[in-house]
This record gives structure tokens, C-alpha cells and sequence, in this order.
């Protein structure tokens, strides 16, 4: 589902949180080893060869800064926003907008998927939305990109499955319609925007610096991770590695859960018996997160810090337990922007070329502002959609 991965997997990878990617829409050559990709510490191996320098600080340094947009509507703002004109797209009357969706298999996708379409339902221009599933299938989605430029569509929306293998089916769509990619890039500029949260590299250090604040020198930390390979993984964990590696922790292990909650139980269970205590848990993803927790209280053994993602269940363990912990997201709000975005350049208004949309990590301070009891534990919370018709019920909550 991701650039440069192998295609063994793709169906894997459909485990991860979205599974996006984190590069602009010309990427530069993420297969080329970083200068510190043989440097090895505290037990953290090599940096992966995903590893860019430049784009690591520069989306460590987007955390800090104000984005531009309306209040409390993080998916209409932007950071560092350069604006492009659209007056050529410009159109009157009735919208048919379109939608090449890369999949919906798993959580965060159906979480944002049903975002979308109630995003839609509240602008009446648009008038008729088409919409295709790839289900996961570079050639499907392949086949209905040319199906969707040839159905009279205004605008189209873009979810890549993979970025090398789409990227010419982008191009040839981008020379007879308005292209908005979101979520997962293309090799190619010629898309209007380019719509995503900040990226991989900042949630991984987000999670990485809680723990060398909460867990003491020489404490025994863990990093769980779901597969090797994938860009937005490998973005996230060479940010924590490239933190840890500066700090005083011990790091004992990194190893791959395939994203199951049984195996992920089995790894802390393994590592506790091996060391007697670990004082810190890392995730590049906070599917399983729960599990981890739980082998913890199998072994009946303190929950030591933890770094989860803005899934309920984990929120509600968090608090039920008061736990030492944090999640970095990568908010499902972005599924709204495409939308604001295609209404907006067939208007005739400038967009960013690259729409950078704010990126929140949750804290012990603001976990009562995203813990929502009444929705179900697989819901994510920075979904932007309390405000959109049809919440709590078409997202499987309760009122």
C-alpha cells in the first residue's frame, strides 16, 4: 500500500493506521541510505534506508508551528500553506465529484471513508458523488481511475493504493480533470494539492520523546512495530530510533507483531521474562497497543509508560487504569479536506499546493476531550466528524 515496498506486503500492510505515506508529491529518493544509515546504538540497529534527514526536520519543526485556517476546524487549516491558483478550473451550477478510494480494510479507513460521504452530503452543489472501491488492487484502482475521468467528473478525488504504480494513471487523470491526492502521494506535481497530516517522522518522535521524559536513564524500553518496509513505518520508527539514540534509555528490542494482538501479547510476555521489568513500551502504530497492555497485567506487573494512538479502546484503558501514557495520531479529519478542496478549486480559489493539516498528539491533559465512551473501541478520535450529520450512529456510537 505504500512506495517502495514489496508487493509480498501489501496485504499486510493493510494493518497499519491508514497506512499513508508521508512524502510531498515529488519525493525525493527515499531508497538512498541517510549519511547516519550504518550508525548503530542501544540496541536500535541501523537507520532504515527510508531515513531523509531533511524531511525528518522538517516535520519535527512543523509540531511547533500556529497552521493557518479557522478555528477549531483542524481540516480546513494548514501549515506553512503555498498557494496555488485555480482560476482555470473555475466552474458555475451543479458538482459531479468523483472519488478513487485505495481501499476500506481496515479501521481508520472506515472510520474516514464514512467522514467523507457525510462531508459530501453537507455541500448541495455537489449533486453527484461517484465513488470506487480498489480494494486494496493497484490494477483495479488503475482501471477505475480511466473509468472515473470518463464519467463526466468535475473534480477527482484521489486515495493512491501505491504511489510508483499510480502515478501514471494520476498523470493521465490530471489532463482531463482537477486532481486532489490525499492521504498516500504520487511520483508527480501535477495534482492541484496534496492533502495529509504532518507524517510518519513526527508521530514516531512524539512517542519517543514521552518516554526519555517519563522513563528514567538506563530504563528498559521496548519498541513493537508492525512491518519492516513500509515507508510511513519506517519514517515513524527512524524518528524514534534517531531519538533514542541520543538519549540515555536501553532499548532491549525491536520487533514486528504483523499488527496481531495474540503475537504482540506474546513478544511483551517473552521480553518480561527475559529482563524481569520493562519501563517502556514504543509503537509505530497503536492498533495493538491494548494487547501490550494486557501481558502486563497477565504477568501482574505494573503497566509501565506507554505510547498507544487515538483508537477508543486504548483511550478507555488509559484512563480506567491511569496509566503513563500518549498517542500520537494521524488524525482521520484529513478525509474531509479533499472535499473542502474540490469544492474550493472549482470555485476559482487558491489551495495549497501542499496541504499540510495539523497533526495533535493526545495527552494525560486533554485525553477527556477525546475519550468518547459512546463510540465503539475501533473508532478513532480525531475523526472531525462530532459536527457532521449522521454522528454518533453512522459511525457505530450511541447517543
Amino acid at each position: 500500500m505504500q512506495r517502495h515496498k514489496p508487493l509480498v506486503l501489501l496485504a499486510a500492510a493493510a494493518l497499519v493506521s491508514g497506512c499513508t505515506s508521508d512524502k510531498p508529491i515529488t519525493a525525493p529518493n527515499a531508497s538512498a541510505p541517510s549519511p547516519s544509515a550504518a550508525s548503530t546504538s542501544n540496541g536500535t540497529g541501523a537507520q532504515s534506508k527510508f531515513f531523509v534527514q531533511a524531511e525528518h526536520d522538517a516535520q519535527l519543526a512543523m509540531r511547533a508551528k500556529t497552521p493557518t485556517g479557522p478555528e477549531g476546524k483542524p481540516w480546513e487549516q494548514a501549515i506553512d500553506p503555498q498557494l496555488t491558483d485555480t482560476t482555470k478550473y473555475k466552474k458555475s451550477g451543479e458538482v459531479h465529484l468523483c472519488f478513487s478510494n485505495a481501499a476500506v480494510d481496515n479501521p481508520w479507513r472506515q472510520v474516514g471513508w464514512k467522514s467523507m460521504q457525510a462531508e459530501v452530503a453537507t455541500h448541495k452543489e455537489i449533486t453527484k458523488f461517484t465513488a470506487l472501491d480498489a480494494e486494496g488492487k493497484d490494477d483495479k484502482q488503475i482501471s477505475d481511475i480511466a473509468e472515473l475521468t470518463g464519467k463526466g467528473c468535475d473534480a477527482l478525488i484521489v486515495s493512491p493504493n501505491t504511489t510508483a504504480t499510480l502515478t501514471p494513471a494520476v498523470k493521465a487523470a490530471c489532463e482531463k480533470v482537477p486532481v486532489i491526492v490525499f492521504d498516500r502521494g504520487v511520483e508527480t506535481d501535477c495534482p492541484v494539492t496534496f492533502v495529509n497530516p504532518i507524517g510518519g517522522y513526527a508521530f514516531g518522535a512524539d512517542g519517543a520523546e514521552f518516554l526519555i521524559e517519563k522513563v528514567p536513564a538506563g530504563g528498559k524500553v521496548l519498541a513493537l512495530r508492525i512491518l519492516p518496509g513500509v515507508d510511513v513505518l519506517e519514517t515513524r520508527w527512524s524518528a524514534a530510533k534517531a531519538a533514542f539514540d541520543k538519549s540515555r534509555l536501553d532499548v532491549v528490542g525491536v520487533e514486528f507483531t504483523d499488527g496481531d494482538a495474540a503475537k504482540t501479547k506474546s513478544i511483551v510476555g517473552d521480553y518480561l521474562a527475559r529482563h524481569g521489568k520493562l519501563d517502556g513500551i514504543w509503537m509505530d502504530a497503536g492498533a495493538t497497543a491494548v494487547a501490550a497492555i494486557e501481558a502486563f497485567e497477565d504477568a501482574g506487573v505494573p503497566v509501565p509508560a506507554v505510547v498507544g494512538e487515538d483508537q477508543q479502546d486504548f483511550l478507555q484503558k488509559w484512563k480506567q487504569h491511569n496509566l503513563t501514557a500518549v498517542a500520537p495520531t494521524y488524525p482521520t479529519y484529513q478525509w474531509r479536506t479533499p472535499v473542502i478542496a474540490a469544492l474550493r478549486v472549482l470555485r476559482g480559489e487558491q489551495v495549497p499546493k501542499t496541504w499540510k493539516l495539523p497533526q495533535p498528539k493526545i495527552t494525560a491533559e486533554t485525553l477527556d476531550t477525546y475519550l468518547q465512551p459512546n463510540m465503539p473501541p475501533l473508532h478513532y478520535a480525531l475523526c472531525g466528524c462530532e459536527d457532521l450529520p449522521g454522528f454518533p450512529e453512522t459511525w457505530g456510537g450511541r447517543k
